[in-house]
This record gives C-alpha cells, sequence and structure tokens, in this order.
C-alpha cells in the first residue's frame, strides 16, 4: 500500500510518518494489510516533480499540508486552497481515486482568513469527492500539542514547555482562557484507525479526533512550572489523570539535550548511602540503598509503613522478627536472582551485606517519609 502524506515534515505529518514508518519496519501484523506499506513523504523541500509520480502511485493521501502564520494573510488561500487544488488536480490527471484525508480546523467555522481558506480547502475537496466518486474525510483539528512541535510559532503549549523547561519567561495575558487541545497520539492513533476502515465521524458529518481535553491557559502554564519543579522535589506528576501525564510527556520532549540527567541528595556515610529518588502524592516512595560488605542496616520496624525491598546487586540477608516473638525468619537475596521482599507491618528487620561487594536494594515505601511522624521503631531482631 503507498500512502501520500503531504505536509510530511510538519507537527502532525512527521508524528504520523513516523509510526507509518514504525509500521512498516517492524512488519506490524496487527495492522493486517498494512505491514507491508511505503510511505511518500511531500513537503516544501521535496521535489516538485514527485509530486506527480506520488499522485500516480498513491493508495491512500493525507494531505496535512497547509498555512497557519504566513507572512502575507493573500498567502492563507494559497497555502491552503491553492495548494489543494493542485494537487486534487494531479490525483484527478492519473484517474486516481485514491481515498484523501484533509487536515482542516476548527476555525473553519469563523470569518477570518485563516478560516476562511480551511474552509475553501475543505469545499473543494467535498465537491472533488463528489464528482469523482472518490471517498473523502474531513478532519477539523482544534489545538494541538504533543512532541516536535514548533514553539514561539502557532502552539502555547509548544512555547510554554520549551520557554520553562529552558528558564524562559513565558507571558499569560488570561489565565481563565479556554483551550480545546487533542494530543498528537491520539490524533495519529486516529489517523491510523480511519486507514483500517474504522474511522470516529462527528455529527456534523466531518471527522474528529477524541478525547479533547478542555483546559484554561492558568492550568497548563501552572502544571508545566510545576514539571519543572519536580526535579528539585523529586515528585512526578498525577498519571491517573490523562491530560496531565500527555501533558509531562510533551515538557520532557522540550527539555535542553544538555539537562535530560539531574543530580539526587545522596546521604552517605561509613555503611554506604540512602537516595530518595521518587516521592509522589499517593503512590509513595522510591529510593536507592547501598550497603557497604559486612553492614547491617534496618533494626526497627513500624506500624502502618510497609515496603518492598529488591536487591539488585549484591548478595544479603532479609531477617524478620514478628514484635514480641523471639524466631527469626531469614530471606536470602541477591542480584542474581530479582526477588521483591514484602516487609509486613509489625515485624522488626534487618538487611545485612553477605558479600564482597556493596549490595544496592532498590526499596519503596507506601508513604513519603515524614519526620514529624515517622513510625519506625528501633528494636534488634
Amino acid at each position: 500500500m503507498n500512502i501520500l502524506v503531504t505536509g510530511a515534515h510538519g507537527f502532525v505529518g512527521k508524528n504520523l510518518c513516523a509510526t507509518l514508518n514504525n509500521i512498516k519496519e517492524n512488519k506490524d501484523k496487527s495492522f493486517g494489510k498494512f505491514e507491508d506499506l511505503n510511505v511518500f513523504e511531500y513537503d516544501l523541500d521535496t521535489e516538485p516533480s514527485l509530486l506527480d509520480e506520488y499522485a500516480k502511485k498513491c493508495d491512500f493521501v493525507f494531505h496535512l499540508a497547509g498555512v497557519n502564520r504566513p507572512e502575507n494573510q493573500e498567502d492563507f488561500m494559497k497555502g491552503n486552497f491553492g495548494f489543494t487544488s493542485v494537487l486534487l488536480e494531479k490525483l484527478k490527471a492519473n484517474n486516481n481515486k485514491a481515498a484523501i484525508m484533509i487536515s482542516s480546523s476548527i476555525q473553519a467555522e469563523l470569518d477570518n482568513p485563516y478560516g476562511q481558506s480551511k474552509k475553501a480547502g475543505e469545499d473543494l475537496i467535498i465537491k472533488y469527492g463528489k464528482e469523482n466518486n472518490v471517498n473523502v474525510y474531513i478532519y477539523r483539528f482544534p489545538n494541538l500539542f504533543g512532541k516536535w512541535c514548533k514553539p514561539n510559532y502557532n502552539s502555547v503549549i509548544a512555547t510554554f514547555c520549551n520557554n520553562i523547561a529552558h528558564n524562559k519567561e513565558i507571558t499569560v495575558n488570561n489565565e481563565s482562557t479556554v483551550l480545546n487541545l487533542v494530543y498528537i497520539d491520539d490524533l495519529v492513533c486516529e489517523l491510523i484507525n480511519l486507514l483500517k476502515g474504522n474511522p470516529n465521524k462527528a455529527d456534523n458529518g466531518f471527522y474528529r479526533v477524541e478525547p479533547i481535553y478542555t483546559v484554561t491557559l492558568g492550568k497548563i502554564a501552572a502544571l508545566i512550572k510545576k514539571f519543572k519543579e519536580s526535579r528539585n522535589n523529586i515528585t512526578v506528576p498525577d498519571l491517573s489523570d490523562a491530560f496531565e501525564k500527555k501533558l509531562y510527556s510533551t515538557y520532557l520532549s522540550y527539555l535542553p539535550e544538555d539537562e535530560f540527567g539531574y543530580p539526587l541528595k545522596m546521604n552517605v556515610d561509613s555503611r554506604g548511602s540512602f537516595t530518595e529518588i521518587i516521592r509522589t502524592a499517593d503512590r509513595g516512595q522510591f529510593s536507592v540503598n547501598i550497603s557497604k560488605p559486612g553492614i547491617t542496616k534496618g533494626n526497627h520496624w513500624h506500624h502502618t509503613k510497609n515496603e518492598k525491598f529488591l536487591v539488585v546487586s549484591g548478595k544479603g540477608v532479609i531477617r524478620f522478627r514478628k514484635v514480641g516473638e523471639s524466631k527469626v525468619y531469614e530471606y536470602f537475596v541477591s542480584g542474581d536472582k530479582l526477588t521483591v521482599i514484602d516487609i509486613p507491618v509489625g515485624y522488626t528487620h534487618n538487611i545485612e551485606n553477605l558479600g564482597e561487594t556493596d549490595m544496592v536494594t532498590f526499596m519503596w515505601c507506601n508513604e513519603c517519609f515524614n519526620p514529624d511522624k515517622p513510625d519506625t521503631f528501633f528494636l534488634e531482631v
């Protein structure tokens, strides 16, 4: 199957082409007949003569090319209507009945130069479909966000993510401004579903991408600032909130290339070290513990606090004794056979390094450490 993508190097086109090429390279059988496909990528820097070849061979067209920030207003019509005319004429000249998807905008309903040009493109392709018995699919996109979107151009989320990540100022003119947003991966998923013959048609006859997130500008700015601060307070976003999860992924894609890493505070003594990795609001705390050879750590118990230990390097033993009893239980652990050990409440416990090298233990606790309420009581095992 040959798929023509116009605007292939733009935000939507780049993400779509990456997915289509992944399907091709990995021979993804979950896509059925689409496991064997060719992607014709066409953009401003493509040799113009290739459009004739692509228009002759393509079996489906994703028409994503368009103009949204031209130097002159008349370029709206030239870019959004004019090129559509050229594309359709070439398809018609080659008697190619390939189905066409066109990216329009919710602004097609508005009386402004951009909206008018998008509406003209819609009308043109609807007429073309009827006259030539070709299936056409018009998607009116709201605001889009996600990786590879150009900052300081026409996306407030891309601009906010980029500027905050690079320690630049942002401007929020009205925090209560409401945006309707679609995430790029959801959009690409819908376009793949369209290829598979299962598009999402809206009540107005157009096609739509779901879910649509309705969020204020103030909330977006606050979340992105919180993402930046999360490196200092070692927190993570609320990943149960779908929008926050996707916005965080977007933010990370704008990190400076020399700032992917960030240091943690290591609590070091003669026994080894203990370092908190992540704190969460409702899923506890993640830490790494390093014990020197022969060192025993712990000898305490908890009322409600519970933990999970996972030795990932070295070897040792975790001992337990129920408070008020004398019997000791031992669990031998090592990085050679990864085993999670639950630390039940009401048992005093310790962990001893039995090896000749440092023992590294990954630890999870159901609550973040609170010095005012540690729920930790010393008692030898």
